[in-house]
């Protein structure tokens, strides 16, 4: 645990909030290995900016976005409000359980299993005989817009859930509502979760994929649920609440820490709702966590190649940031960052290995230079320091840079 001085054990005994903001999927650059997953050359921010010719985020540029990486439209701050840098993943892979994990704490140091040509025979009928189901279409990696199109009259027809796979460790079952009812198809993910994808099968995350329409132009509906498995280790939610202290999960949160270390949770359809709850429920919080997951950005862009509509999600996020902002007293903090990248100018629609972002906001504190972190985890060992808990998270703090 980083040793605190003198002025920064008196920081630690205010009553105070941090609220952690992950954008999913916003990444900053390709990591060192990314050529190892395919992903070299990715830079999920930049790309956009040059897609959309320049992104227009005031906002985010006070903070210091543009100090962290050269973004087209995002100029460099001369004083940054926020101290800002990219941190690095140590964890093996890319997907959203991997990172958030990381985020909290939590190294992964072996890579959640994947499924390139779909899912052995042998898994399916454990699936089948599991749920009852008397037949599975798909079974292939794919895109979910696509394979609901593809096989959504089929599945209408016969009642057969679709099952299929992407790049990341997950298995995921989409049904259209009127077919399978939303209930019975969570429950479905949840059998999966707990007995059927187990042992060298155990995936990073079971997933709910429910849609809506008649032939031609089915759609899904925000009605997700992911089915993570529990965190292997301690992360910062559970040191914070064996703390005593309050910690809020907003978006899928829940779903990814699979309901650990959370006093409260609340779901949301999108980037908006879930504003809309950061705002609710940081007004009302004088001494705790708030950690939030904003999905659109990656469900609805990033892995639809859709720059233009990833740029109008990041200003929809700039426009809403100083409401945020003014939520925060004396002394608490507003750390915004991701989970892995989405570069939807890439030639996949899968997540991408890159750094993310960290912009480390304290009202009433001049932001500084935190350099490349190597580690998510730095962020949750920051926050720990901060709060003062004995903790055994990894990573290294930066606490006493912000301080300087």
């Amino acid at each position: 645990m980083y040793v605190l001085t003198n002025q920064e054990e008196a920081v630690t005994t205010l009553e105070r909030k941090v609220l952690v903001i992950v954008l999913d999927g916003v990444g900053v650059g390709e990591l060192p290995d990314a050529g190892a997953y395919g992903d070299r050359g990715s830079n999920t921010i930049a790309h956009i900016a040059d897609a959309v010719g320049g992104l227009s985020l005031p906002n985010l540029a006070t903070m210091g976005l543009g100090n962290i990486l050269a973004v087209e439209g995002v100029p460099p701050s001369a004083g940054p409000a926020a101290s800002y840098g990219k941190m690095a993943c140590l964890s093996k892979g890319k997907d959203s359980t991997t990172g958030h994990w990381e985020l909290g704490g939590l190294v992964v140091g072996e890579e959640f299993p994947t499924y390139p040509q779909g899912f052995p025979s042998s898994l399916i009928e454990r699936f089948r005989r599991a749920t009852g189901v008397r037949g599975v279409l798909g079974n292939v990696p794919a895109s979910g817009t696509v394979i609901i199109q593809e096989l959504g009259d089929e599945h209408v027809r016969t009642g057969f859930p679709i099952v299929y796979t992407s790049a990341d460790s997950v298995f995921q079952i989409a049904a259209h509502e009127a077919i399978i009812p939303l209930e019975r198809l969570y429950a479905m993910c949840e059998t999966t979760r707990r007995d059927v994808c187990v042992g060298r099968h155990e995936v990073g995350r079971v997933i709910a994929r429910p849609f809506i329409g008649s032939s031609g132009s089915f759609v899904r509906t925000p009605r997700r649920r992911d089915f993570s498995l529990p965190p292997k280790g301690e992360t910062l939610l559970d040191v914070a609440v064996a703390h005593g202290v309050t910690t809020i999960g907003v978006g899928k949160i829940e779903d990814l820490f699979a309901g650990r270390g959370l006093s409260r949770v609340l779901h949301q359809e999108n980037n908006a709702r879930g504003i809309e709850n950061i705002l609710r429920e940081s007004s009302g919080l004088r001494h705790g966590i708030l950690f939030a997951n904003l999905v659109d950005f990656d469900m609805l862009y990033g892995h639809r190649n859709d720059p233009a509509g990833f740029a109008g999600s990041l200003r929809e996020f700039d426009a809403a940031l100083p409401g945020i902002l003014a939520t925060l007293q004396e002394g608490d903090v507003l750390a915004i960052t991701a989970d892995h990248g989405n570069d939807p100018v890439g030639p996949g629609t899968d997540h991408t290995r890159e750094y993310v972002p960290i912009l480390w906001y304290a009202r009433g504190r001049t932001g500084r230079a935190l350099g490349r972190r190597r580690s998510f985890a730095d962020l949750a060992k920051t926050i720990a320091d901060l709060f003062g808990f004995e903790n055994r998270l990894s990573g290294e703090s930066f606490l006493s840079l912000t301080l300087a």
